[in-house]
């Protein structure tokens, strides 16, 4: 029983620290999520990165996972094409997933300049969404592959989501804005 109450509490903080920031300064987010889906989502993300560490020890550095009301975004590198295909299996075969958006590259597709360009465009957009008072960045993660930037993440209201696209189509130098941008009232446990 200790065994079960110390893992929901462990739950509990991870899925908190996920919409809340303590040390120098406070910054608290609001997260449209309820505390259960919160929890729920890090579940998802917890054991898809235990499957995808079990199959490969380097998957557990060269892929991260984000999970938004069951809907998984992977981004990371990978050495082969067959390999970008067995994650967004695994993806597909978690409990409870509703969607899963795959921004892997593979290794041999970007070089070093390119890579600096697409952490700079990355690097615009985060600083954009914090100065923006309309919107929360830190409710968005953001992803930018060989100039295509990749937006996942939970808007408040229409306006909040097109200013998030505005701001990611005003970055000098990219190709193609690619969101996965949902609505706080799009939320699989808002419809009842």
């Amino acid at each position: 029983m200790k065994k079960i109450i110390s893992l929901i509490l462990i739950l509990l903080f991870s899925a908190c620290t996920s919409a809340s920031q303590f040390g120098a300064g406070v910054n608290i987010t609001f997260d449209p999520r309820t505390i259960g889906m919160q929890i729920d989502d890090t579940i998802m993300q917890k054991n898809l990165s235990a499957r995808l560490a079990l199959t490969d020890k380097k998957y557990f550095i060269s892929i991260q996972s984000e999970v938004r009301d069951g809907r998984i975004f992977l981004t990371g590198k990978v050495d082969e094409p067959e390999e970008k295909i067995k994650i967004t299996k695994m993806a597909w075969e978690t409990k409870g997933v509703r969607s899963v958006k795959n921004a892997i590259t593979i290794k041999g597709q970007s070089n070093f300049k390119s890579t600096a360009k697409d952490i700079l465009i990355t690097s615009q957009l985060r600083t954009s969404l914090i100065l923006n008072k309309k919107t929360k960045a830190r409710n968005y993660t953001l992803e930018t592959v060989n100039k295509n930037i990749y937006i996942f993440g939970i808007a408040m209201d229409k306006a909040e989501k097109k200013e998030v696209i505005d701001e990611a189509n005003k970055i000098y130098d990219v190709r193609e804005v690619i969101p996965s941008i949902y609505l706080a009232t799009e939320l699989s446990r808002t419809k009842l």
